[in-house]
């Protein structure tokens, strides 16, 4: 059996898991608030929280923000106790407004990636700050801006490698040279940044491509504290996807699992599909006008709506849907519970 806790200054995790941050509508209260529940942390991704909203389409900021109280309210219910977090991207319009009412809601934790959160500081008050890095210059950086700017450093630290789901914080090339040279090598890196870690006196997680228990043990005899986990989480019956989307993962192979341009500017991991196949014929999927997500997104010029391919392959709909994944989603083959799951890991 696993001794370890994940130490969090004041927050104490059974279990030393993470479950990752997954949106659009894929880790919602329902999976969050199981995970905290079986003893480890539970992260509520706030990518399009508020989608299945009525209005979503006519005010998708309010939307937003009054599903952030409303899920994290949900997660608390569930999770009898355990720890929720919520994962809110830098680079996502109105990023502060979203952080301020993930605060306000009383979220244990704000994680935060896609760009460096240089000001999370500033609007996350008591909350736990959790920057996101996938190299030892990110984590320099954030770190020295954090203590000269608002005297504070981070709670904990994820480093997501390049075997991670969704929008990821590598260059193609960058990720085409970890495919064809082995993904092993990038363990280089995250020894740098547990050293930094170490000398800054922040724990660490390491994520991107964790999938069973022997993932957990590499990584803490390398220094880390605990592992975050996103993928696997998927097939389990309290994700909050739909069933078909889950069945992708199921029926997924490996050389079905590719690097995909984001309309949104980032290279990302996705399930190959028929959508991906008609985007590449030249057809055009866009939303029912501009959902307001990602900053660096330009609707006159996009292929497709990265908000509502999203939102479709979460709702079942996989001939007009986006379906992100890790690298391992192949290795699913079967609908687990979660606490199965953290009962291997425990």
């Amino acid at each position: 059996m696993n001794k370890n806790k994940l130490q969090i200054k004041d927050l104490c995790a059974r279990i030393p898991v993470i479950q990752g941050g997954m949106g659009v509508g894929v880790s919602l209260s329902g999976l969050a608030g199981a995970v905290a529940a079986a003893g480890g942390i539970g992260v509520i991704s706030t990518a399009q929280i508020g989608f299945r909203d009525p209005e979503f389409a006519k005010n998708p900021l309010a939307c937003n923000l009054k599903a952030i109280k409303e899920e994290i309210a949900k997660a608390r219910q569930i999770a009898d106790g355990g720890i929720i977090g919520v994962n809110i991207m830098v680079a996502t319009r109105n990023y502060e407004e979203y952080v301020q009412a993930a605060v306000a809601a009383g979220a244990d934790l704000i994680i935060s990636g896609a760009g460096l959160p240089l000001d999370l500081p500033k609007v996350a008050k008591e909350s736990k700050i959790v920057p996101i890095v996938s190299s030892r210059k990110a984590l320099h950086i954030i770190a020295k801006h954090w203590k000269k700017t608002y005297d504070r450093k981070p709670d904990l630290v994820v480093i997501e490698g390049p075997q991670a789901g969704g929008h990821l914080g590598f260059h193609k090339d960058q990720l085409e040279t970890y495919c064809a040279s082995g993904y092993e090598k990038y363990d280089e890196q995250i020894q740098d940044i547990i050293a930094l870690a170490q000398e800054l006196e922040v724990p660490v997680v390491v994520a991107g491509g964790i999938y069973e228990r022997s993932d957990l043990e590499h990584y803490l005899a390398m220094g880390a504290q605990g592992v975050q986990i996103a993928t696997r989480f998927v097939t389990t019956q309290e994700c909050d996807a739909s069933e078909r989307y889950k069945q992708a993962y199921i029926q997924a192979k490996q050389e079905n699992i590719v690097i995909v341009d984001s309309p949104v500017g980032m290279p990302g991991r996705a399930i190959h599909t028929a959508f991906l196949d008609r985007v590449k014929a030249g057809e055009r999927f866009m939303g029912e006008g501009c959902r307001q997500c990602i900053r660096t997104c330009k609707p006159e010029t996009i292929p497709y709506c990265i908000t509502q391919a999203l939102i479709n392959a979460v709702n079942g709909n996989l001939e007009e849907g986006l379906v992100f994944c890790g690298t391992n989603a192949y290795r699913a083959h079967t609908i687990e519970t979660v606490a199965q799951i953290m009962e291997e890991f425990a």
